[in-house]
């Protein structure tokens, strides 16, 4: 069915998602949260991938201060003790953060992580598919130069990874009745920018695998609380944006929004890290707020 077939857009909807809060100060501002929502947190576990720098290390560092179990996944293990280290600097206890060090594009080391998570907690509650790789630096026409390779491996890392990781924990993470599944997007999924064809078609992809499997695993897991969606977290100081002057921990009130979220919320959903509540192909905003 053609889009203009849905007829006019809903209203504009928005959750009071904070941006500017100072990372020192989360006892006071809990990162947006409510006392009785922050408190959920500390019973829970949740594995962030890409946790070893910019968002993925904000986010490890906000649910450990709410008390959570986080497993850590990166390729560097020295960039995810630079996370334990920002930890501890915040005031945040590293007792009950667990490093994870994986290649998410070899299929052996999903499965042993796997495997190392389900052996530390009795049921995952949250998982956040935070690790991607840029566009490659310097080309100006990748669709038509770059080397077939550098297609795989955006794709193995973007796409392929979430995907199979996020499909291996899910029993996991079922036999609690209760799953929270991020998928990091970008506003590239909507964009058609030249010189960013490989990783603006990874994004849109993952939009697809983000609703798509939102979909699939709810009719699969009828009996548990199915909440998997997607998240656009703008532009911040990440290896991937050197020069911003936005700091990564902007996107984690959007995110712990999400990820502690009462039973009965939105499900293959998009959101901007801002609190809009964003349309992508035949899925409409959610319209009911977040908080």
């Amino acid at each position: 069915m053609p889009l203009e077939e849905h007829g006019s857009a809903p209203p504009a909807i928005v959750s009071p998602a904070l941006q500017n809060l100072l990372p020192q100060d989360w006892e006071k501002h809990r990162f947006g949260l409510p006392p009785e929502r922050w408190d959920q947190i500390s019973a829970h576990s949740f594995w962030i991938t890409g946790a070893g720098t910019g968002y993925g290390r904000s986010l490890a560092c906000a649910l450990a201060a709410g008390g959570a179990q986080v497993f850590l996944t990166g390729r560097r293990v020295e960039k995810l003790k630079e996370t334990l280290a920002e930890m501890t600097s915040l005031g945040i206890s590293t007792q009950k953060a667990h490093l994870v060090p994986a290649d998410l594009t070899d299929k052996a080391d999903i499965e042993a992580a796997c495997q190392t998570v389900r052996g530390l907690c009795s049921s995952l509650y949250g998982l956040i598919n935070n690790a991607a790789l840029p566009s490659q630096s310097g080309s100006k026409y990748p669709l038509h130069d770059d080397p077939f390779e550098y297609w795989e491996k955006i794709m193995a890392t973007n796409l392929t990874a979430p995907w199979f990781l996020t499909r291996t924990i899910f029993p996991h993470m079922a036999t609690g009745g209760h799953v929270r599944v991020v998928f990091m997007s970008s506003e590239a999924a909507w964009a058609s920018t030249p010189g960013f064809g490989m990783y603006n078609i990874s994004k849109a992809a993952l939009n697809s695998l983000g609703h798509s499997l939102a979909q699939e695993l709810a009719a699969y897991a009828r009996n548990s609380d199915i909440q998997i969606n997607t998240v656009v977290p703008g532009e911040a100081r990440t290896e991937m944006n050197q020069g911003s002057n936005t700091s990564p921990y902007a996107v984690v009130s959007i995110l712990l929004l999400l990820l502690s979220h009462p039973d009965g919320g939105p499900n293959g959903r998009f959101f901007h890290r801002d609190g809009r509540h964003l349309q992508f192909a035949y899925t409409e905003p959610y319209t009911v707020s977040l908080m």
